[in-house]
Order: C-alpha cells, then sequence, then structure tokens
C-alpha cells in the first residue's frame, strides 16, 4: 500500500484524495490517501508520525507550511527561499521537503501559453502564495515581478527576502500607482485570499483594479479556485484578458508531489478530471 495524506487545519475540504488515488488507480498502484486534520500545537508530532507509521508522504496545507520546517532532515532550496513546504518525502529514514506550489503555477500557465520567458509581471499580496508565486516566476525566466500590496512593510520585506532570486520593486495598493504599474504587465497573478468566497468585498476588490489599463494580450491568473471564475477574472475576461483559473496550479503542484512520491510520471488528465469531479 502507498500510505499518502495531507497534513492541514482544517483540512476535510481537501481536493487532494480525489486526485492522487485517481492517479493511483490509473498506474496501477494501491494508494491511499488521507486527510490528517492536525492542530498547530501537534505539528510536530504529526511529522515525526509519517517517519514512524512508514508513510511514504504527504502534503502540508494551511497554516502547517512554514511550522513543519524544523522537523524535517533535509529542505529543497526553493522551499527553502519561499519559507514553506508543502510535499514531505519519506526517504527511508529521513523526511525530506519540497514546495511544489512554484512548478505548479509555472506549469499551468506554460499549459494556457503564457509567455513567461521575458514577462513583465505585478503579484498582488505578500504572502505565502505571492513568495511561491515570485519564485516560481523567477525560475521559468520573467524579466521583472512587481509586488503590490496593502501591507506595504510586508511586501517590502518580501522584496528583501527574495531579491537574490529576483529584483521585486514594491507599489503601494493605491490606484494611481497601480494603474501606472498595470500598463506595463503582461501577467498579473491574484495571490491573495481577498476573491476566495465571491462576496461583496471580493467585488469591491475587484473593482478597485484598473485591469483597463493592462495591455492587449495581458493575461490574469487568480491562485483562488473556488470559485473558479472569481471577480477579478470576470473582471479580466470582460476586459478581453487571457484568464486563467487556479484550478491549475492546484492540479500541477499535486502532479509534481506524485512524482515525488511514487518516481512515477503522473497521469495528469486522469487527475485533473478527479478534480471536475468534486
Amino acid at each position: 500500500m502507498v500510505q499518502l495524506g495531507i497534513l492541514g487545519h482544517p483540512v476535510a475540504h481537501s481536493k487532494s484524495p480525489a486526485m492522487h488515488e485517481a492517479a493511483g488507480r490509473a498506474l496501477g498502484l494501491p494508494v491511499a490517501y488521507a486527510r490528517f486534520d492536525v492542530l498547530p500545537e501537534f505539528v510536530g508530532d504529526a511529522v515525526r508520525g509519517v517517519r514512524a507509521l512508514g508513510i511514504v508522504g504527504v502534503n502540508v496545507t494551511v497554516p502547517h507550511k512554514q511550522a513543519v520546517m524544523p522537523f524535517l532532515d533535509a529542505v529543497d532550496d526553493d522551499a527553502r527561499l519561499i519559507g514553506a513546504v508543502n510535499t514531505i518525502v519519506r526517504d527511508g529514514a529521513l523526511l525530506r521537503g519540497f514546495n511544489t506550489d512554484a512548478p505548479g503555477l509555472v506549469r499551468s500557465l506554460e499549459e494556457a501559453a503564457i509567455p513567461l520567458a521575458g514577462a513583465s509581471v505585478t503579484v498582488l499580496g505578500a504572502g505565502g502564495a505571492a513568495r511561491a508565486a515570485i519564485v516560481g516566476l523567477a525560475r521559468a525566466g520573467a524579466a521583472s515581478v512587481t509586488i503590490v500590496a496593502r501591507r506595504l512593510a510586508a511586501a517590502q520585506a518580501l522584496a528583501a527576502e527574495l531579491g537574490s532570486a529576483l529584483p521585486c520593486p514594491v507599489v503601494a495598493a493605491d490606484e494611481a500607482a497601480l494603474e501606472t504599474t498595470l500598463r506595463a504587465t503582461t501577467l498579473l497573478v491574484q495571490s491573495t485570499s481577498a476573491t476566495l468566497d465571491g462576496s461583496a468585498d471580493a467585488v469591491a476588490f475587484a473593482s478597485n483594479l484598473p485591469l483597463d489599463a493592462m495591455p492587449p494580450g495581458a493575461a490574469v491568473v487568480d491562485l483562488v479556485y473556488k470559485p473558479l471564475e472569481t471577480t477579478v477574472l470576470a473582471k479580466a475576461r470582460a476586459a478581453g484578458l487571457v484568464c486563467v483559473d487556479g484550478l491549475g496550479m492546484l492540479l500541477h503542484q499535486g502532479a509534481i508531489a506524485f512524482e515525488h512520491f511514487t518516481g512515477q510520471k503522473p497521469p495528469v488528465e486522469v487527475m485533473r478530471a478527479a478534480l471536475a469531479a468534486r
């Protein structure tokens, strides 16, 4: 049995079990994938349990992506730069940490035929998703990444930390400054939770974005996948921009994690169908 799982709190909503078990069935692997709802104070015990119970590997979701890192034997360079681990693989007695969010985003954009080499990127937000996006896009050859966030101090700290990957100018989240920035933006990454529920606040968030300023052919990706058509993507579509929803990143980060777990090339279309059926 290939025992996998996900550590998070809460975690009942996770689509990962369906995606990974479908991939296992397609490859003839006996994959069992469990949701482990872990309270923050027990994160260390949960990580040690991966080794003790012989679990092949686990994904990690909020709020534990940073908290698991001290309990690992090795952490991939990009995961350390991002400051978060979303995939733990047991290698004998060792536990190794990776971040598949960054390459997962890149693969989703490449699948949508979004040019990344030389791209002028603007990232909305300064949290963990923004960190992964910046590192992934830097590795993919983006020419520049500008960070726009209401928490200016957090954005400046993020830019300072990631400067070794790519210089990241910071712009205040006021409409005039954002409009100037978007005029030169070929890819906008919405990485905050502001569009998560499609509420009146999400509508207001989108309405304050001057997406009409973006050049023809520019693209917008919203890392939120519930709803798939967020308020930002709806406004971007109305402006004639190329739109990419957050389900692609979820799919491809999972596919990369599956390859880490099993050493086998993942059946991406099978995993996509499993996500769509949820």
